[in-house]
């Protein structure tokens, strides 16, 4: 397909930051669980290769690196598109109501409404998602700190940001989830390889995000 046919989605810099954030997610998710231990107990070190996956020390050293990754990638991500002033994965009035009739019209297989450059659910999952991992940097910071030499915190404060940052992790996993889980619906199809090459054909934005410049990019 010419480029010429195609409309730039994604920019370089945003892909870069996406993958960047969804991989340190990932080794976070995976790390964080390591550190319960669950792995042991559910007999994930006695699969090939994954014998390091019981100790501690390894998936202690995992977080903090995939935390330093992610906690980067969100701060610049924030940063960036502030700077640029590009806030259309935001939440807007009405997103909630929007939503529904879009999972309405997919159920029913009628025609969608129009959208911008995201879908109403989109925004509410990007707040969503950003909350979250708000929650889990900042308790996280605190618990690193906490480790950082001779430092004493109140232990019920750091019982409270442990439990927060444990139960914050939940949703994360549920929302990550989510986020995959939508490109099973058939109209998404286009959106997933766009994170990859950055770019969506310009026949279907126009037919599916009405509302968004694409003459612009």
């Amino acid at each position: 397909m010419s480029k010429s046919a195609l409309v730039v989605r994604h920019n370089r810099v945003v892909r870069a930051t996406h993958w960047t954030i969804a991989l340190s997610a990932l080794l976070l998710i995976f790390s964080g669980f390591g550190e319960m231990p669950m792995y042991a107990r559910y007999g994930l070190t006695q699969v090939p290769g994954f014998r390091w996956s019981g100790n501690y020390e390894i998936n202690l050293i995992l977080h903090y690196i995939a935390a330093f990754f992610f906690t980067a990638a969100v701060v610049f991500h924030m940063i960036y598109h502030a700077m640029r002033r590009e806030f259309a994965a935001l939440p807007r009035r009405g997103d909630v109501t929007e939503s529904v009739h879009i999972i309405w019209a997919m159920i029913r297989g009628k025609e969608e409404p129009q959208h911008g450059k995201f879908l109403a659910e989109q925004r509410l999952a990007y707040a969503a998602m950003g909350l979250v991992s708000l929650i889990l940097v900042l308790t996280g910071l605190i618990k690193t700190y906490k480790n950082m030499g001779n430092i004493i915190l109140d232990p019920m404060f750091l019982q409270v940001v442990t439990y927060v940052h444990t139960i914050a992790a939940m949703p994360f996993v549920l929302l990550l989830l989510a986020h995959l889980g939508a490109f099973l619906v058939k109209a998404n199809w286009p959106l997933f390889p766009s994170m990859f090459s950055g770019r969506v054909s310009r026949e279907y934005a126009r037919r599916r995000h009405g509302k968004w410049d694409i003459e612009s990019q």
